[in-house]
């Protein structure tokens, strides 16, 4: 069984909330999730095409440029020019309205003509085809509500703070997506048994060091691809996915960190040797006690958020907790919640929305004026 618990440093998967109560309260809500450090290979943006996604705080700080008029989703938190934090409280919502779900781009959004656009299929298959989103959409469909979460969540609450996206803990949202198995287009053509692992490639492009202009690519093994979880999804909420979220299609991996999820995807290619790009050697485990050194990053650790009571909010003596709680190693079997020194509470867990969704959880508490630290704890069923 995987534990989340809270302790001085950042735990694995726990959340602590420092709770005011009394006139004038004022709620104040840390949550140090502990998140490992990456390789540090470094992306250099200084020759990459700008595309704005989405009005920046405090405009005057950056290139007029990089900002738009009017923001395309406006209820998400800016973080930079192309990546924005869902608002914590929008995870009480399952799924998340497009409006508030998290934006992350490496490069930026690329342009993709959606009259023209084809996915092609290659390698070590015996029938390499070329597909167009009406042949994806004749082979089926299936509809998952799934968590996705950036490897990067919390990298702000780390000590030292890691280089990349400076994310506190809004790097994550729950959406329903449709679209094709992934084991269903493999089986339509005919992969190859020698075949070890897919990369996946998408029209997103930059510069990086070492290798210099690049598209955004990962792989999943084999065998995790021919699952029954992985999906080419069209739709988000029972709509065309928008840009920002890969349009017109893009992997998504449940159960895994969005950086194999890939986006705007044009190319899928069988191999029989593990895949060395660039993000692939990035999304690594380094100087983490609990993992092999610099092992893949894979599976989604075992997560608690509290999102009631909110950052900045006042309360009266009593309230209800409440939080979400996910993982990628299995199902959520308990969450617990401490007060302070005070005995650990179990809380009530509610119905999950799906086998990727999360997982709700409640804990009635009745407080002393005064400041209080609420801590959450989950566990799962590895």
């Amino acid at each position: 069984m995987s534990v989340a618990h809270g302790t001085t440093q950042p735990p694995t998967s726990s959340t602590v909330a420092y709770l005011t109560i009394g006139p004038n309260a004022e709620i104040n809500i840390d949550d140090p999730f502990d998140l490992f450090t990456i390789v540090p290979h470094h992306t250099d943006h200084s020759n990459e095409l700008a595309v704005p996604r989405c009005k920046i705080r405090n405009a005057g700080t950056v290139d007029p440029g990089w900002v738009r008029e009017e923001p395309t989703i406006p209820e998400l938190i800016p973080i930079d020019a192309w990546n924005a934090a869902a608002p914590l409280k929008a995870l009480r919502l399952e799924p998340m309205s497009v409006q508030v779900f998290y934006t992350r781009s490496n490069f930026g959004v690329p342009e993709v003509d959606m009259d023209t656009w084809q996915l092609t299929v290659g390698g070590l298959v015996d029938a390499p085809s070329i597909f167009s989103l009406e042949d994806l959409r004749g082979l089926g469909e299936s509809t998952e509500v799934v968590t996705v979460e950036c490897a990067g969540n919390g990298r702000t609450l780390m000590e030292p703070v890691p280089e990349g996206t400076p994310w506190d803990l809004g790097a994550v949202s729950v959406g329903e997506f449709t679209g094709l198995p992934l084991r269903r287009l493999l089986e339509e053509v005919q992969s190859d048994s020698v075949a070890t692992e897919f990369v996946f490639t998408g029209a997103d492009h930059g510069v990086v060091e070492p290798e210099g202009a690049i598209n955004y690519a990962f792989s999943l093994e084999a065998e995790a691809a021919l699952t029954v979880g992985p999906l080419l999804a069209w739709e988000m909420n029972g709509r065309p996915l928008l840009p920002e979220h890969g349009a017109p299609l893009r992997l998504l991996v449940p159960d895994t960190y969005g950086m194999s999820s890939v986006k705007w995807l044009t190319t899928i290619t069988a191999v029989d040797e593990p895949f060395i790009g660039h993000f692939r050697l990035k999304y690594r485990y380094f100087e983490d006690p609990s993992q092999p050194e610099e092992s893949p990053v894979g599976l989604v650790r075992v997560r608690s958020l509290i999102t009631r009571p909110e950052d900045g909010a006042t309360s009266g003596g009593g309230m209800e907790i409440e939080g979400v709680a996910w993982s990628g190693h299995g199902r959520i079997v308990s969450v617990a919640v401490q007060i302070d020194d005070g005995e650990w509470v179990e809380a009530e867990l509610g119905p999950s929305g799906g086998r990727f969704a999360p997982t709700p959880w409640s804990v009635d508490a009745s407080l002393s004026a005064g400041t209080h630290m609420i801590t959450a704890r989950a566990s799962d069923e590895a």
